[in-house]
């Protein structure tokens, strides 16, 4: 960020910018310094943690296994959302429902604090952030200590099966932290990815629960309560479902 910093200073004080380069400039400019304010905001919020990774590599995060007792002060249910994004998911399943617990993981910390913004205003207690890598989640949460996970618009990584976050690579992850029965949650507009998961599923032998290639034209086949949580729309779905993207979504089981 600092190196970026400096090269839009120098093309914004060169001595004869085109202005058109100059613009570009400033606004790449303030859009940084805006990160960095927010990236500073973020580091004195309490419902935010960012450890280091030598943390992750330690599996030394002190919340681990306890984060009902020394972060929520309750037996809650707890529901991870993986790729959180801005958060949507995690603060209104919050907003809807205080007697559950919500922890949303990203590593862009300047979209963390748009969620983290939201929980600090409204004053919500049972919602949290850890800004780290998707790879690390099982450094973060104990045995059997999650009941659900939501993976909302993750990236489909078309060249890369392995970094999928439905691959088997990390569905092996989430059986050190999600209990025995617990939902994964995948809402995409990506057919690929939408696709090739309903192939993991059938491989691995997991239980799908619910499936639809086109959530909104069939939400009137999901009770009430579920047609609530599933049309909350993150930042990403309300922009493909805009352009005419269909949006899929399924619920398993994976043991």
């Amino acid at each position: 960020m600092l190196r970026l910093q400096q090269d839009m200073l120098t093309m914004a004080e060169s001595k004869r910018p085109s202005p058109k380069t100059a613009i570009f400039a400033t606004q790449l400019l303030k859009m940084a310094k805006k990160k960095l304010i927010r990236f500073a905001d973020i580091k004195t919020m309490d419902c935010v943690f960012e450890p280091t990774i030598e943390m992750c590599l330690e599996d030394s995060f002190p919340l681990k296994g306890k984060w009902r007792k020394d972060f929520f002060k309750n037996d809650h249910p707890l529901i991870v959302e993986l790729g959180c994004g801005k958060g949507e998911y995690a603060v209104q399943l919050g907003e809807k429902y205080s007697e559950k617990n919500f922890v949303g993981l990203d590593i862009k910390g300047a979209r963390i604090w748009y969620g983290a913004n939201t929980v600090r205003k409204k004053k919500l207690h049972n919602v949290a952030f850890v800004r780290t890598k998707i790879e690390f989640a099982d450094t973060f949460f104990g045995k059997d200590e999650v009941d659900e996970i939501w993976l909302t618009f993750s990236d489909p990584q078309p060249n890369k099966p392995k970094k999928r976050l439905t691959s088997p690579w990390f569905i092996d992850r989430y059986r050190k932290f999600l209990k025995p029965g617990g939902f994964i949650h995948l809402k995409t507009d990506n057919t690929m990815l939408f696709d090739w998961t309903l192939h993991q599923i059938n491989n691995e032998g997991y239980k799908l629960v619910e499936c639809t290639w086109d959530l909104y034209g069939d939400m009137d086949k999901f009770s009430p309560e579920s047609q609530e949580i599933l049309s909350i729309r993150t930042h990403y779905e309300t922009i493909f479902w805009e352009k005419g993207f269909d949006i899929k979504y399924c619920k398993f089981v994976i043991s």
